[in-house]
């Protein structure tokens, strides 16, 4: 177990790179086993979860060539689909909730698949159905085993139909739709996510040789082939990073310059930081966050209190509406903060007040913000990380907070923030990773 410890009320100065997107990472590495023929993926974040998938489609009989420090060539050739009936694929699986997403690829390719119940965040439910009923519009037969917690799908004969998805899921978009890639017929997707993640995945598999059309809309259709090729793919940088590192120039009244933010992929995330009242200065595809004493949030238009929600895309991401809640508590102003997907992502937030912050937990959805405008600091405290994005809150807070704090459980953070400690270390913080 890892732990960081912060000294706090230091300000940052210079560049940082944003790391390759992750959400993007797990759905591009698992459609590599979607073909026989070599695929080259760069800019591959080395994060945990990451690196878990990868070593798990090496498991199954992918070819995995290291060809850099971010690149990787995969060629999953003869995949050995016995190995999902081993204890070592149930641990593995287990583990990495991006598991599920090499439900679609081995679904369309061999027709079986199985998997554990996948692990990850503790953030409340993250229901599955939308994937399995997908997959069973497509013809397949899907059995959950409660004996032995296994989730298994039969899907010898995958027929393209009209399917109108329950939720907008962005993983269950991108399994559907990998699925689909390789089914007789044409399949038409209704109300499918259409975040820069499936679209990237989408360019990605039509220039393997698939026919999908409405990439970057909520209706995709996809006419089955019967084989794909090969492929060069470069991740989008992650928009969680660059929105995390806005907050926390934010906080630490620091000049940060993000490189290579990816500014046309990035939505609503550039302006809603400005509704909190941070400058925001893009220079071709860098954003600058120039140092500031004070920042105030805006309101509605007829003066009532500002509310941030999380939304499908093109809404804003729920991914980082806890950076939104605590960067808004040294602001000047009020925030209701509204997490409408996850009902324990905002539990986090006891230990802000711990830290001095005033905040309301108006219920397990919601919360409002009185930001305190600079008028007295955060104060260091020892805490624990929930999960990946209230980690990098808390890590946030202990930046601009006076005196030391010890954050716990910190492979929480190391699953979404590849190296975060040497990469805020290059800007002036002064952190320290410890073993125990």
């Amino acid at each position: 177990m890892s732990s960081l410890k912060i000294q706090g009320g230091v300000k940052l100065q210079g560049e940082i790179i944003p790391q390759g997107a992750k959400n993007e990472a797990l759905q591009i590495i698992a459609a590599v086993l979607l073909s026989p023929e070599p695929i080259t993926i760069n800019k591959i974040p080395n994060i945990r979860d990451v690196n878990k998938l990868i070593e798990l489609v090496g498991d199954l009989g992918a070819k995995v060539e290291k060809l850099g420090e971010e690149s990787y060539r995969f060629t999953a050739k003869d995949l050995d689909v016995a190995f999902l009936e081993t204890d070592e694929f149930k641990t593995k699986a287990a583990s990495l909730r991006g598991s599920i997403m090499i439900l679609g690829p081995l679904l369309a390719r061999y027709g079986y698949a199985k998997i554990p119940r996948p692990g990850g965040d503790k953030i409340g439910r993250r229901r599955l159905d939308t994937h399995f009923i997908g997959f069973e519009k497509l013809g397949a037969k899907f059995n959950y085993s409660k004996k032995d917690a296994f989730y298994k799908i039969d899907a010898s004969n995958l027929q393209g139909c009209y399917m109108h998805l329950d939720e907008a899921s962005v993983t269950g978009t991108a399994n559907i739709l990998m699925a689909s890639v390789l089914a007789k017929g044409t399949t038409t997707i209704y109300n499918a996510a259409c975040e820069p993640y499936i679209q990237q995945l989408c360019k990605m598999l039509n220039r393997m040789g698939a026919k999908i059309s409405g990439i970057g809309s909520n209706l995709l259709q996809i006419e089955g082939v019967e084989k794909l090729g090969g492929t060069e793919h470069t991740m989008l940088p992650d928009m969680i990073e660059v929105g995390s590192f806005i907050g926390m120039a934010a906080m630490t009244q620091s000049a940060i310059t993000i490189k290579g933010a990816g500014v046309e992929h990035l939505g609503l995330i550039p302006d809603i930081f400005r509704r909190l009242g941070i400058q925001l200065e893009i220079k071709g595809d860098d954003i600058h966050v120039p140092a500031q004493e004070r920042y105030e949030i805006d309101t509605f238009i007829d003066g009532s209190i500002l509310t941030i929600a999380d939304a499908p895309w093109p809404g804003f991401t729920p991914d980082l509406l806890s950076i939104v809640l605590v960067t808004a508590i040294q602001a000047k102003g009020t925030v209701l903060v509204h997490q409408k997907m996850f009902e324990s992502r905002l539990f986090f937030v006891d230990k802000l007040i711990d830290m001095g912050a005033q905040i309301i937990l108006c219920d397990p959805h919601r919360a409002t913000v009185i930001g305190m405008d600079r008028k007295q600091p955060l104060k260091g405290i020892k805490m624990s990380s929930p999960d990946i994005r209230a980690g990098v809150s808390l890590l946030i807070a202990a930046l601009s907070a006076e005196g030391e704090s010890i954050i716990s459980n910190v492979e929480q953070i190391d699953r979404g923030y590849q190296n975060i400690d040497a990469r805020l270390k290059a800007l002036g913080a002064q952190i320290e990773r410890i073993e125990q």
